[in-house]
């Protein structure tokens, strides 16, 4: 008979194995991230195209994995002509239309009526060896050579001034848009935080948890009129802007994250005119 610390040694060992192997299923991709624009960038280095308020995507050959690792479901029509390497991108419906795309990309049986509506729009080729002009070049020929329909190219434009940048990031915004991208045309790929590649934004994000749901008055009177907040660091804010109705009458939940837009910090590194933007989305 197995002695009872021999028994508890395997349990150990089993449940521990278990979870290293549910744990490789959720093993983020090795994707390239963006610093934040400044004026210090030689703009003539770089390629601009549009950001996308979408859902980042890295397709590893066979399917569709979330930054964090996670599979997202979608219809074996959605990606049956994709090609055999790996793609970096954006699950996308359009402009201002993340929740809905969200709600889509979330479930787990996919709706095709939903999906017929989401495009798979690709900027980045992670396994190539060539610089970012070259690359560009290698996923025209790729989308070009698939019969997916589904499957779109980023676009991307050479811009030599600030005012080309902040005339096409004014047109951008005035289209809904969310702001630009900056990508360095003889950058490697790497897995990492880079200046390679920059987002040119009108306004910042960051998140926050919510503490606590704060009454309204007036025409808010029995909705939540602000929440308050609290950073990374422990200090806590009130948001009361970005709301729709929708949200007033079933605000975030308390201890969920947000995302929020500001503009700059006060002296006191509190972000200014703060502005509600969505619950985070865990994929």
């Amino acid at each position: 008979m197995l002695s009872r610390s021999y028994l508890y040694l395997l349990v150990t060992i089993l449940i521990s194995a278990s979870f290293k192997t549910i744990s490789a299923d959720f093993t983020a991709p090795p994707l390239q991230h963006a610093k934040v624009f400044t004026d210090q960038q030689n703009l003539e280095d770089y390629w601009v195209s549009e950001k996308l308020d979408g859902v980042r995507a890295f397709w590893d050959g066979k399917q569709l994995i979330t930054r964090q690792g996670n599979k997202i479901n979608a219809p074996d029509w959605f990606t049956k002509d994709f090609p055999d390497g790996q793609l970096d991108g954006e699950l996308w419906m359009g402009r201002q239309q993340f929740a809905q795309l969200s709600g889509a990309v979330r479930k787990q049986t996919p709706v095709n009526h939903e999906w017929q509506k989401i495009r798979y729009m690709v900027f980045d080729k992670p396994d190539s060896l060539k610089i970012f002009t070259l690359r560009i070049k290698e996923l025209e020929d790729i989308i070009s050579d698939s019969n997916s329909s589904y499957l779109k190219l980023v676009k991307q434009t050479k811009i030599v001034n600030r005012e080309t940048l902040n005339a096409r990031l004014e047109s951008v915004i005035a289209q809904g848009g969310e702001g630009l991208m900056l990508h360095k045309g003889d950058s490697l790929y790497q897995a990492s935080r880079t200046s390679d590649i920059l987002k040119f934004k009108p306004f910042e994000d960051a998140e926050a948890r919510v503490v606590a749901h704060i009454s309204g008055t007036g025409k808010f009177t029995g909705m939540m009129g602000s929440l308050l907040v609290e950073m990374s660091d422990g200090r806590q804010f009130k948001i009361g802007t970005g709301f729709t109705l929708a949200n007033r009458k079933n605000p975030p939940k308390i201890g969920q994250t947000i995302t929020y837009r500001f503009r700059g910090i006060t002296k006191n590194g509190f972000p200014r005119f703060a502005s509600y933007l969505r619950i985070r989305q865990d994929f």
